[in-house]
């Protein structure tokens, strides 16, 4: 059995010391020049949680998080873009996934009535991540959407749009997705996709 590790956030949403790497992760993930690393026991994370950061990030373990850190400098192509379309806001929403080799369309869903781009974008994702659990694929996952993407990491939906009788579909697939999260694990890494050096995601609707 691998030994439990404890996860030190200096620089974070919230600075602490968390016993899993979901929880550290939600606390990193996205957050600009994050400093965090991982220690084999709760003492040695409670002291060095007390020191100076660089003392512990000078080591090659150390791991540091920036805003480059959640995309690539090149594209892999082995991989999975997702993206949402929403005509009106709220509107007519539609989310697709593609694989970005070949732009070939794996899933796509909608038009639902009365939803936004950013629940679109999150369900895509955890569309995404559901699918490949599936079928045991590790394949990474790109999104353009940041909100989106630390929405999945905190596996909660923070939308502010009010359930109606005819979203009320959207907002069971809103359930169903952030239940998933909660019950499942993944190892897919989730790439921000960089519109401004490669142009549209290939998942893209083009009705821009």
């Amino acid at each position: 059995m691998a030994k439990k590790k404890h996860y030190v956030v200096w620089k974070g949403v919230i600075p602490g010391i968390y016993s899993t790497w979901d929880e550290c992760k939600a606390q990193v993930f996205g957050y600009e020049s994050a400093q965090y690393k991982s220690f084999s026991s709760f003492e040695e994370a409670k002291k060095a949680f007390s020191d100076n950061p660089w003392k512990h990030l000078k080591s090659k373990k150390a791991q540091t998080n920036t805003s480059t850190d959640l995309s690539t400098n090149e594209i892999i192509y082995e991989s999975i873009a997702v993206d949402a379309a929403c005509s009106g806001n709220p509107g007519l929403l539609e989310y697709r996934g593609v694989y970005v080799a070949d732009n070939t369309e794996i899933f796509h869903i909608g038009p639902l009535e009365e939803g936004t781009n950013n629940i679109g974008e999150f369900l895509a994702l955890v569309h995404a991540l559901a699918l490949l659990c599936k079928k045991n694929k590790n394949l990474p996952i790109y999104s353009d959407s940041m909100n989106a993407i630390k929405w999945v990491v905190n596996k909660k939906c923070n939308t502010k749009l009010k359930k109606t009788d005819k979203n009320i579909n959207i907002f069971d697939m809103i359930s169903r997705a952030e239940k998933w999260l909660e019950s499942n694990s993944y190892s897919n890494k989730i790439l921000k996709w960089e519109t401004k050096k490669w142009g549209e995601i290939p998942a893209d609707f083009g009705r821009k």
